[in-house]
């Protein structure tokens, strides 16, 4: 290496591995030289484009909050159940396992994966049903947690300024939507961030709208979000003893497993076989490309959906600690509009998301816009202990 310009080597090697992709992925695959960003960045560094993402969102503080974030089961005192950052990491290394057998770009696929979630408020699903409830009392959209995780990433973070991470990365991102069923999925490709901005402000405006991701990297992550949790919040509910190995239905157990194990197995190697991506080196026809499962194992996985959320994810117990929770977010919430009328004097420790982003394009903010984002960003424990401040009874952990 050269003493005088070690970077002139990184360059050198940088070249190669882009030059490489281009050998070694399907024609259909996201290259890391195709990656656009919001603004162009003067500072070339040496790594890739999406593992560049992948290390923002890393590094970024929202994903250190993941640590506490519900996954499904909340205030449990037992630390083998599986929270937001565990669920993030399988989702990453099952999607990047298909990503590899298809030749799609890994890179994108951990970026996206690791960054999926982000957007979550405390405790869940339900979570972000009530945070939903107060934005629109209060003249909001609707919560929805893909679309604050792009909020976070490219208008929140570094005091506004955001990661400036890629157009593919944060489309993953918005349409990582793992709760909907698929059969398959195919690309609708996007030209620009005009495009993407459109995309998110239609899906703002009706929730409903079942959004395609624009790479197959993304389609593979959306895919992977199921395989990742499904048979894993299986486990953690035979832990709690809200169901017996026997209660999963026999035609799953027979297609699928009844562990989580072979579940993630058996759905993994399904959708590999069952997927068409272009083999690298030859022509690229996009019609023909997609991510999807046989007809049979499609129709095993939604009926395990259908019994996790009919014996687990509605389960009383699931659900026991719901109704305090909710008071807690409506008192907060209303907590929070009115330390904001006091510039956040009240709050403590002062809330970097509530402090004036001098940097952001985002403009002024509406004291509710405020506080949904920092309700949002907070983790379990100190949601809990900021509800507490405001008056809440909290529920303890069992």
């Amino acid at each position: 290496m050269s003493e005088s310009d070690p970077h002139a080597v990184l360059f050198a090697i940088l070249d190669d591995l882009n030059q490489e992709e281009q050998r070694r992925l399907s024609p259909a695959a996201s290259l890391s030289v195709h990656a656009q960003r919001r603004t162009t960045e003067i500072r070339r560094g040496h790594r890739q484009a999406y593992a560049l993402d992948a290390d923002r969102i890393l590094h970024s503080r929202a994903y250190t909050r993941y640590i506490d974030k519900t996954q499904v089961f909340c205030l449990i005192a037992n630390d083998h159940i599986t929270h937001r950052v565990l669920h993030v990491q399988l989702v990453s290394r099952i999607a990047r396992t298909i990503g590899r057998f298809l030749h799609l770009n890994e890179d994108l696929i951990e970026a996206i994966s690791l960054g999926h979630d982000i957007g979550h408020p405390p405790f869940g699903h339900d979570g972000e049903h009530f945070l939903a409830a107060l934005c629109k009392k209060h003249g909001l959209p609707p919560f929805q947690h893909n679309i604050q995780s792009i909020r976070f990433l490219d208008q929140l973070e570094r005091k506004g300024k955001g990661w400036n991470l890629s157009l593919q990365t944060l489309d993953g991102i918005l349409c990582h939507d793992g709760e909907l069923h698929a059969h398959h999925l195919s690309p609708l490709p996007i030209e620009s961030f005009i495009d993407f901005d459109r995309k998110m402000a239609a899906k703002q405006e009706d929730p409903s709208i079942n959004l395609q991701p624009s790479t197959l990297e993304g389609c593979v992550v959306r895919m992977a979000d199921t395989i990742a949790y499904i048979g894993r919040d299986i486990e953690d509910a035979i832990i709690l003893g809200l169901i017996k190995r026997a209660d999963i239905p026999e035609s799953c157990r027979t297609l699928l497993g009844d562990g989580n194990g072979s579940i993630v197995y058996t759905l993994v190697t399904d959708l590999i076989c069952n997927s068409h991506v272009a083999a690298p080196g030859s022509e690229h026809n996009s019609s023909d490309n997609h991510i999807g499962f046989s007809e049979s194992i499609a129709y095993a996985l939604k009926e395990l959906k259908e019994f996790n959320y009919a014996h687990i994810y509605l389960h009383p117990q699931t659900k026991s600690s719901m109704p305090l929770i909710q008071k807690c977010y409506e008192t907060l919430f209303e907590s929070c509009l009115g330390c904001l009328e006091k510039n956040g004097a009240d709050i403590s420790p002062p809330p970097d998301l509530l402090i004036a982003m001098t940097d952001s394009t985002l403009g002024n903010q509406t004291p509710a816009t405020m506080a949904r984002d920092y309700i949002a960003g907070m983790t379990d424990d100190f949601f809990l202990k900021q509800a507490k401040a405001a008056g809440c009874s909290v529920p303890d952990k069992r």
